[in-house]
């Protein structure tokens, strides 16, 4: 038995302790166990230890990736310009027998990494619907009625600006939100924000792609393909099948993972949209278990004391309770907590900054300034953005605060929406795909995109100021308060 943990018996519901805990037959010292390492191990250790505290410090997810979207951008107007394109249009193939897709490393990293970027906000969505900011109805409507403010306007004003012909069809690209850079925006403002404030950004930007995805499938494709609907159907129901027989390996929901981002890919519609239905779709409790996962994480360490005391003992036996433990450690914590914790180191130094790089670099060639039809699409989409948004998105909450149908969330003030509002105009991956599809002249296509980047940098820039406006006003009124 091993020392400190007495024998456990299962007995009904609970667990029943039998007898004082023995002294451990393998142990041969009493020393600190820190004592036994080697001193290279310690220093490991201390190092190790102090990188986790590091990366979980939400302010430097945002700064990296800032940084490496600077340099990102630096580098594609740079003399080794050619090096960065060619590098992100490298052909890659992944392939299972005769199946295989072929494709770019840019597509892999935007339509396949940042798929577990999505699954991260949408299981962050989940809880918060289950348990948190989003949890009342009139409270989760609220970011429904942000993002059709935030589409409407911005469309509305660039039209405004550009109706003539062979410019009005770019109406749709200050429509959408990046979610990866508003929110890395919003971490630089540390924890001083709210968790209200980025889960409200997080569900509109989500609103925000999903409207994209709409747009595109209607004004710039041929329609939605029902073979692909039918086989993304398939990996949804794999997953609620999964669900219902009690699986709860986080691997094992790969496959149909697998089918459903290859049947939205054969959709014509964004892929990366499959992780926010498998983070919608992750269960918010644990598996059902016959006894709760503490009692039997006891019972199967009493089993595991037992067999480890005997003097002849046989390792294969060691196996049944260090299989038990693990069901036990693993359903401690609810999937939807635990696989979003699992991966978000994962997605803040890995996934994120690899997307900055390979979409910051927003080449200004081919723009001509003094082309007056360039000039109106640049205005049209900045404008669009660092104004239509956030007017769009205010205006859209405080209607539907307005008239009652729904309310602000629990530490949203309406400056905090104003900050949504400013992130809002962060448009760059989606914005720039959009006007890919709506421009064929070049000049005008690097025009869109010279629009994109200036209002980008500029909602990021202004956001930030605004944001540690609210947070100093936000400290001087609790200084106040409690000197009074």
């Amino acid at each position: 038995m091993i020392a400190g943990v007495p024998r456990c018996t299962s007995q009904g519901a609970g667990i029943r302790l039998v007898g004082p805990p023995p002294r451990d037959p393998f142990s041969v010292s009493r020393r600190p166990v820190h004592a036994t390492l080697p001193s290279a191990q310690l220093v490991a250790e201390k190092v190790f230890n102090a990188l986790e505290r590091f990366l979980h410090v939400e302010a430097l997810s945002g700064i990296v990736l800032l940084i490496v979207a600077a340099g990102a951008l630096v580098w594609a107007n740079s003399p080794a310009a050619h090096g960065y394109h060619d590098l992100w249009e490298t052909p890659l193939t992944l392939g299972v027998g005769a199946w295989s897709i072929s494709s770019t490393l840019h597509f892999f990293i935007n339509d396949g990494l940042m798929t577990i970027f999505f699954l991260v906000v949408g299981m962050e969505i989940r809880r918060e619907m289950h348990e948190g900011a989003l949890a009342e109805l009139r409270v989760a409507a609220l970011p429904l009625a942000a993002a059709f403010g935030g589409v409407v306007i911005p469309a509305l004003l660039y039209l405004l600006l550009n109706g003539e012909a062979g410019l009005r069809q770019g109406w749709a690209v200050p429509t959408a939100t990046d979610i990866a850079f508003a929110v890395g925006v919003l971490a630089l403002l540390g924890k001083s924000i709210p968790v209200s404030v980025r889960i409200f950004l997080l569900a509109l930007a989500i609103i925000d792609d999903i409207a994209a995805v709409i747009i595109i499938a209607l004004f710039y494709s041929g329609g939605l393909d029902v073979a692909g609907l039918l086989i993304a159907g398939l990996g949804i129901l794999l997953v609620l099948g999964f669900q219902a027989i009690g699986i709860g390996s986080a691997l094992a929901y790969i496959v149909p993972a697998a089918i459903l981002w290859l049947g939205l890919l054969k959709t014509g519609a964004h892929p990366t949209l499959a992780g926010v239905v498998l983070g919608l779709m992750t269960p918010i409790g644990s598996l059902r278990m016959r006894v709760r996962p503490v009692e039997a994480a006891a019972d199967a360490l009493g089993q595991l004391g037992e067999r480890l005391g005997k003097r002849e003992r046989d390792t294969v036996q060691l196996l049944t309770p260090l299989k038990k433990l693990r069901l036990a450690e693993r359903e401690m914590l609810p999937p939807v907590v635990r696989v979003q914790a699992a991966l978000h180191p994962w997605v803040a130094y890995g996934v994120m900054p690899l997307f900055a790089l390979a979409n910051a670099g927003v080449s200004l060639d081919g723009f001509d300034p003094d082309r007056g039809a360039s000039q109106s699409v640049v205005l049209g989409v900045a404008l669009a953005l660092v104004l239509g948004k956030p007017i769009g998105i205010v205006l859209g909450s405080w209607s539907a605060v307005r008239l009652g149908w729904c309310r602000l969330p629990n530490g949203v003030s309406w400056r905090g929406v104003w900050l949504i509002g400013i992130l809002g105009g962060i448009g760059f991956t989606m914005s720039i795909f959009i006007a890919t599809l709506a421009f064929t002249d070049p000049e005008l296509l690097g025009a869109a995109k010279s629009g994109v980047l200036l209002a980008s940098v500029t909602a990021g820039i202004v956001g930030l100021l605004f944001g540690r406006l609210c947070v100093s006003t936000r400290e001087r009124a609790s200084i106040s308060a409690s000197e009074h």
